[in-house]
């Protein structure tokens, strides 16, 4: 754990990556708000362009703008080099972007194991190297914020392409708290669980037709429990300014994992319960 830890953000360097919807969006208007100067960047151009302008209004200094694929290395590490170069190290690297996909084991796509791995995983790494160095080499307060999951804590049913992804994350950030201790960069690992993004409308789940009138019930419920990304984003810089290892944005995220941990025959009641219930829930829509 570093030693010292950014406790504002006024004046500070912030990246925001997946700045276009979503998490990622609120994060930069939330930051705008604070007084940050911001670095953003999403795949999606026009939505990019909309952050922007909206951070722009709300007074905010934006230094660089620009649409990136998080999975085109050379295009990240460019990018990368560039801010550096331009600015200097970041304090704080919100990286966001990522997608999802869902589906049970047999019906999962090679392509989709693949798309969660080149995304959420190798995109994290790929922000990681473009970075982490300039921040190292700084030796000014920082922080490294990762956003992986509830799916990346739990064993959710119909995750397995997902988790292995968001999973992963969470081992990158468990090493890199320690490594980048010594260097006052502070690691965060951001675990959401229901947000309601734009993520919930496009999510891929295998064998399952999303024009479906029971598919259009499902995502109605559970918009009812999820957070909105306003809330998602609050409770992510908060949890930096706190110096928080884990963020969590709902409470039932931390009762899941403190199951996991503390009481694993309840975890396990628990996980099995919901399997049923989604391959229940799944019956009559799946081949």
């Amino acid at each position: 754990m570093s030693r010292r830890r950014i406790r504002s953000y006024l004046g500070k360097t912030c990246v925001v990556t997946g700045a276009a919807s979503g998490i990622g969006r609120a994060a930069a208007l939330g930051l705008a708000r604070e007084g940050a100067r911001l670095v953003l960047t999403d795949i999606n151009t026009e939505g990019l362009a909309a952050t922007e302008r909206d951070c722009r209004d709300a007074g905010a200094l934006v230094l660089v703008s620009e649409s990136v694929d998080i999975t085109d290395h050379e295009a990240v590490i460019a990018f990368g080099e560039h801010v550096v170069a331009e600015i200097g190290a970041p304090h704080a690297v919100f990286h966001v972007a990522g997608n999802s996909a869902w589906g049970r084991p047999d019906l999962l796509e090679h392509r989709t194991w693949r798309s969660m791995v080149e995304v959420n995983l190798m995109g994290t790494i790929h922000v990681i190297e473009a970075f982490v160095p300039a921040m190292m080499a700084a030796r000014t307060p920082a922080a490294l914020v990762l956003v992986s999951s509830a799916a990346g804590l739990l064993g959710l049913p119909w995750h397995a392409a997902y988790s292995a992804a968001k999973f992963g994350i969470r081992g990158i950030a468990e090493v890199l708290r320690f490594d980048l201790a010594p260097y006052d960069i502070g690691v965060h690992l951001v675990c959401p669980g229901g947000v309601d993004t734009p993520l919930v409308e496009t999510v891929e789940i295998a064998g399952v037709d999303r024009s479906d009138p029971q598919v259009a019930r499902t995502v109605e419920q559970f918009r009812r429990h999820a957070v909105t990304p306003d809330e998602a984003a609050e409770k992510m810089l908060e949890g930096v300014r706190k110096g928080r290892y884990i963020v969590y944005t709902s409470p039932d995220i931390r009762i899941g994992f403190a199951a996991q941990r503390f009481a694993p025959p309840l975890y396990s009641l628990a996980m099995t319960f919901l399997n049923r219930r989604i391959t229940t829930a799944g019956r009559g829509i799946l081949p």
